[in-house]
């Protein structure tokens, strides 16, 4: 089992910048890839950056890239989301997921689906 937990969420005014860490904890060497998610009120999960644990590439979601950083910091089990330049569109739940397949193509790294464990959230709220 692994165990995810979410923090650094919060109230920003447009234009303004928020980091948010993910805290892994449980049988972390299982894991591969891990990613961002948000979902805003009435609308689906939505993919928004992924990061593979050994190496460190990245891939992000076209309506955040150039905006937000995917970092990890593997001494602490950590993963980030750097989000500058946040708008009003941004507002939503983030989420991070981690998985088990080693193989995880960017392609499938996009759908929620693909992942086994999920944290509990973090609310980011953009005032316009």
């Amino acid at each position: 089992q692994v165990q995810l937990v979410e923090s650094g969420g919060g109230l920003v005014q447009t234009g303004g910048s928020l980091r948010l860490s993910c805290a892994a904890s449980g049988r972390t060497f299982s894991t591969y890839t891990m990613a961002w998610f948000r979902q805003a009120p009435g609308k689906e999960r939505e993919f928004v950056a992924a990061i593979k644990w050994s190496g460190g590439s990245t891939y992000y979601a076209d309506s955040v890239k150039g905006r937000f950083t995917i970092s990890r910091d593997i001494a602490k089990n950590t993963v980030y989301l750097q989000m500058n330049s946040l708008k009003p569109e941004d507002t939503a739940v983030y989420y991070c997921a981690t998985d088990k397949d080693p193989y995880t193509s960017w392609r499938r790294a996009v759908r929620a689906y693909e992942y086994d464990y999920w944290g509990q959230g973090t609310q980011v709220t953009v005032s316009s």
